[in-house]
């Protein structure tokens, strides 16, 4: 008997521990690169496209916005916007249930320091994909009013705003970034006089705050990585890319030759001691070796490839020595590539126009490449022999409401075997677990 309640315990906590590495509990998954730990996932799709298990596509749902949901076991969190463009900014951040699509509940934001005019931004909406971590939801707004919520209830537990509090300033197109949750603190970027900030996740009070790099905030989100021995924060501003040392705020290293204008969106790839980096309207991309220096870190340049990529909103993805993303037609090759991570190349391993510009994820070795145009999704074998499509099919329906001027800009994502894709105020979700 000891033995058979020992096997039950066992498998309980395998069957826990795989779905739980199935979520999708912040921007850009698990790691916050873009790749999802699933496997048993389809590996082609119908016609038509794989099954819709359920939708939302009223305004008052969720809201209008370009940001990702996040997925932690069956709730759905995602940040949008009511009333009409015109309107002053009303942000609200609503819980779902990941089985149909029912609201669970909603919370009414607070207003920015200032009315976020729609001439400014795409939409009068928010950018950004919710931060969960255990009991704790964390949002932050398109003007920079950063909120932490229960997960149960979506209770206020304590709000600051990033130009108020902390000195930062609201770029163009309002704050973008996806806060990070490390140990105990918030990581996030004000930037201009506000740098970058450490926060106590449980408070709201200030740890550290970086204020050595006077660059704007670009729309990026930071990366964590260990150099050395060193716990530092990888981030790229409007003007260069950064790490920020963990454990008190100190400016380890600041570099960048790429010239970053207009918008700064893709977040940094950071593995075995290589950053990379890159960004649109010709700016292209950079890759830098750090290394340990003393008790800090040097970044070294490997090589820039501006004319190979040069990533507008849809960020990039690494899969072992290669990276796959869209370049765009300004600097780069306009069309899908794929080209080594710490090399690399004059040339990509492989170019494709696939669905045209978009965004991309990885899962269970394919790439999901999402047309932000149309809606149109690729499956695509991820490999860097050649650009081999399987399946695609396009969203059921686009919004009505979204301005001219945006596009499907919100990333794929995937958690426990369904796919969520979002457009504006529309969200559908496809199971594409294997049966």
């Amino acid at each position: 008997m000891p033995v058979r309640i020992a096997s039950v315990i066992s498998a309980v906590l395998v069957s826990a521990a795989v779905v739980s590495a199935a979520d999708w509990p912040q921007w850009r998954g698990p790691n916050r690169d873009g790749v999802s730990t699933e496997t048993g996932l389809l590996k082609a799709w119908p016609k038509e496209g794989p099954k819709l298990a359920w939708k939302v596509e009223e305004a008052a749902a969720i809201g209008k916005g370009y940001g990702t949901p996040s997925v932690v076991g069956d709730k759905v969190y995602v940040l949008g916007a009511s009333g009409e463009e015109k309107d002053p900014l009303k942000e609200m951040c609503t819980c779902l249930s990941a089985k149909d699509g029912s609201k669970v509940w909603q919370t009414a934001l607070t207003s920015g320091p200032e009315s976020f005019a729609p001439s400014k931004g795409y939409g009068n909406c928010p950018h950004t994909a919710p931060t969960v971590d255990g009991e704790l939801l964390f949002v932050l707004g398109v003007t920079g009013d950063l909120t932490c919520l229960t997960v149960d209830k979506g209770e206020v537990k304590w709000a600051k705003n990033l130009k108020k509090d902390f000195g930062g300033n609201i770029p163009s197109w309002g704050y973008s970034e996806s806060v990070l949750i490390d140990g105990g603190n918030l990581i996030c970027t004000p930037g201009s006089a506000g740098g970058m900030i450490a926060l106590d996740k449980q408070t709201g009070k200030t740890v550290w705050q970086c204020k050595v790099f006077k660059d704007g905030t670009g729309y990026s989100s930071i990366i964590p990585a260990e150099v050395g021995g060193v716990r530092q924060y990888v981030q790229q501003t409007a003007k260069s890319a950064v790490g920020v040392r963990a454990k008190d705020g100190k400016l380890l290293w600041q570099v960048g030759e790429i010239k970053r204008a207009t918008a700064v969106i893709p977040t940094p790839i950071v593995a075995d001691g290589f950053a990379y980096f890159t960004s649109g309207y010709g700016a292209g991309g950079e890759c830098f070796k750090l290394e340990k220096d003393g008790d800090g870190t040097k970044a070294t340049k490997v090589y820039t490839n501006n004319h190979v990529m040069a990533n507008h909103v849809g960020g990039v993805v690494r899969l072992g020595d290669y990276i796959y993303g869209h370049s765009e037609s300004r600097g780069g090759m306009n069309a899908w590539v794929c080209f080594e991570f710490k090399k690399g190349s004059e040339e990509p391993a492989w170019k494709a126009a696939s669905v045209g510009r978009g965004s991309v994820m990885a899962a269970d070795g394919m790439l999901y490449c999402f047309g932000d145009k149309d809606g149109t999704l690729a499956l695509v074998k991820a490999t860097p022999d050649k650009y081999e499509e399987v399946s695609r099919f396009t969203i059921p329906s686009k919004s009505k409401l979204r301005p001219g001027s945006g596009a499907v800009w919100a990333h794929p994502v995937i958690a426990n075997g369904k796919l969520y894709l979002r457009d504006y105020e529309k969200l559908f979700v496809f199971d594409i677990a294997a049966k």
